[in-house]
């Protein structure tokens, strides 16, 4: 048993490194080196708790390192809006399968867009059986599109001018463009604004 123990922990070590040498800066590599080897060490003196935890953290720097990595495909503000600093977040693997995000809110006098790209989200399975069922697809009023050679559902209503496009890039991202008193042009600007193909290679 504890032979299997100490091949998982080693093979849970070189996934990590694999991700981290291929992801980070040398600054996270470095400290996440730190983490992974303090793991190691706490396994050799049968501290399993403390070597989970090391292993964990590392685990997490890695997802925040990813999320921040996500932001660069978030798309400058078009012609005549502004846009808020972007926001990402990585979620540890308890909660919401260790979900990661960027997003960016754009603004023009009292109309709004919100870009959000998210990874390893619980949801992403469900849009995936979603966009395969164009019954479901356009159940709730939604229709279907391409933007960008992208499948995207389109929902948008007229009377209070709201709406959402849905993309999934890849069955690996969900993106979601969400605004208020826009128009549907406006929403399929910002989703056309985005580079899915490389998106796809990150």
């Amino acid at each position: 048993m504890l032979r299997n123990m100490k091949k998982s922990l080693r093979l849970t070590t070189f996934i990590l490194a694999v991700i981290m040498f291929s992801t980070l800066g040398t600054s996270w590599a470095d400290e996440i080196i730190e983490s992974i080897n303090e793991a190691l060490e706490y396994y050799e003196e049968a501290d399993y708790a403390e070597a989970v935890s090391s292993l964990d953290y590392a685990s997490q720097l890695i997802r925040q390192k990813r999320a921040s990595k996500l932001e660069a495909f978030l798309p400058e503000p078009l012609s005549g809006w502004k846009a808020k600093d972007v926001e990402s977040q990585a979620v540890g693997q308890a909660m919401f399968g260790g979900m990661v995000s960027a997003k960016r809110q754009y603004h023009k006098d009292s109309s709004s867009v919100t870009v959000e790209i998210a990874a390893d989200t619980p949801i992403l399975q469900s849009m995936v059986m979603m966009f395969s069922n164009p019954a479901y697809a356009t159940a709730d009023g939604g229709k279907l599109k391409k933007i960008k050679r992208q499948k995207a559902i389109v929902k948008y209503r007229p009377s209070n001018q709201e709406g959402e496009i849905i993309v999934v890039v890849d069955k690996r991202y969900l993106v979601s463009i969400k605004g208020r008193k826009v128009s549907e042009e406006d929403l399929t600007n910002y989703a056309s604004a985005i580079d899915y193909k490389e998106l796809k290679k990150f």
